[in-house]
């Protein structure tokens, strides 16, 4: 039975969906594929380098109990992690429940009474601005604490203004903080190449200021990390790009071995730092998943692709475009219309092989100053290197598409919101003209 028969028999896609999105297809793996396989192999091999430098063994598997002092896997993680990444030290573990608690957990240790935090790259993700005490007031964040912020706004084409940022730094600024992805924004997320170019202006100024890199859903997009061009701190979620899916919970922090020192204090207690903290036996799913994590990078990479191509030739604008060079996974695309941003999101949502029959609708998600409406029908709750969408209600009405293991799966996404929206802003009529 032909491909098309069976998506149409069990997902009910029309032959003219099927050949539309088909023949866009066609011409986004001739003109980007290549490209991202290259980046795919060097970042495979690099990997596979970092774990046979490291003598990882199938005795790191194994894990403790109580305190976990002596856990070699916990070790051989974190070793391993800072070898990939170039770093000096690395904190990697389970007890990370999120990208944000990595951050959260970075600013908190560095950060004391009076200093100064300033976002270089606008405004922050929205769950951030909750951990600064920007919105939301809820309690510990980082303003009641003391700590003072700032944020230098984008360029109109989306770049860093690298000349405000310095003379925005005070006597009493502490930490530069950099967000490399899109997050809720609507701009392209910032390459290796420009993170690159904006730190090394700075530091010509100011060549000991602390530099830390939000580097959520860029891992392995590009053959080189923020940590190699100038970041003290760099910081992730393993259930995002670097857990490969494989990962069932946790985050990582690397960089400078004084500064991970004091996160590890923050984590655990002064004194004890990094020498305890069970892994819970996720020694083997931490390192599968980065073993796949390249692989599953370059998967999601295409599906964001193809999503973009196909509804960017329905006429819906899209970050990033086609013709710019990616940074991250996510594709958002703007509807100006909040129908339509619910609708995709059921859409991908009823493409899950988890929860497919659920129907996802907004609601008031804590952290977020708007309702937000995911679709995360996921093996490992919440993962986002899953594929996943996302959108905060409020205008201009922006659905962030990230994640999809496999290419196939993405593609049966793109398929099934467009047989969904036929009936909304007159796609049916783009499609069959």
């Amino acid at each position: 039975m032909l491909t098309k028969e069976i998506l149409n028999r069990d997902f009910g896609i029309s032959k003219k969906v099927f050949n539309y999105v088909t023949q866009i297809e066609e011409k986004v793996k001739e003109e980007h594929f290549a490209e991202i396989d290259k980046i795919r192999e060097a970042n495979q091999y690099k990997v596979i380098a970092a774990m046979q430098e490291n003598r990882l063994d199938y005795t790191h598997f194994y894990w403790n109990t109580g305190y976990g002092y002596g856990d070699v896997g916990r070790e051989k993680v974190e070793s391993i992690f800072a070898s990939v990444f170039h770093t000096e030290d690395a904190l990697v573990r389970p007890s990370i429940a999120s990208g944000t608690h990595a951050l959260y957990l970075t600013l908190s240790s560095i950060l004391q009474y009076g200093d100064e935090v300033i976002a270089v790259t606008g405004k922050p993700y929205d769950t951030l601005l909750t951990v600064l005490g920007e919105e939301n007031n809820e309690p510990c964040n980082l303003k009641e604490q003391g700590v003072l912020y700032k944020e230098v706004a984008l360029f109109e084409d989306g770049s860093i203004d690298c000349d405000t940022v310095i003379k925005t730094i005070t006597g009493k600024t502490k930490l530069l903080m950099f967000q490399r992805s899109t997050g809720y924004s609507f701009r392209k997320a910032f390459t290796v190449e420009q993170l690159k170019d904006a730190i090394d202006k700075i530091r010509k100024v100011y060549p000991h200021i602390c530099i830390m890199v939000d580097n959520c859903y860029g891992e392995f997009i590009d053959t080189s990390e923020p940590s190699e061009v100038g970041a003290d701190v760099t910081v992730g979620s393993l259930i995002k790009n670097p857990g490969g899916g494989i990962a069932l919970s946790g985050g990582y922090i690397v960089g400078k071995k004084i500064i991970i020192d004091r996160i590890a204090n923050r984590l655990t207690a002064p004194g004890v730092g990094k020498e305890i903290g069970l892994t819970f036996g996720t020694t083997r799913n931490t390192l599968q998943g980065l073993f796949f994590a390249p692989h599953i990078a370059s998967e999601a990479l295409k599906g964001a692709i193809l999503f973009g191509a196909v509804f960017n030739s329905l006429g819906y604008d899209i970050i990033p475009k086609l013709t710019d060079k990616r940074s991250d996974i996510i594709q958002a695309i703007k509807f100006k219309n909040p129908e339509l941003v619910i609708k995709i999101c059921q859409a991908i949502q009823s493409a899950s092989p988890v929860d497919a029959h659920v129907t996802p609708e907004p609601w008031d998600m804590p952290g977020y100053t708007n309702q937000v409406i995911m679709a995360s029908g996921a093996f490992v709750s919440g993962s986002s290197i899953e594929l996943s969408a996302d959108a905060p209600i409020r205008d201009p009405y922006i659905a962030y598409i990230q994640g999809g293991l496999f290419y196939d799966h993405s593609k049966l996404a793109v398929m099934l919101s467009l047989q969904q929206m036929l009936e909304l802003d007159n796609i049916e009529a783009k499609i069959t003209k």
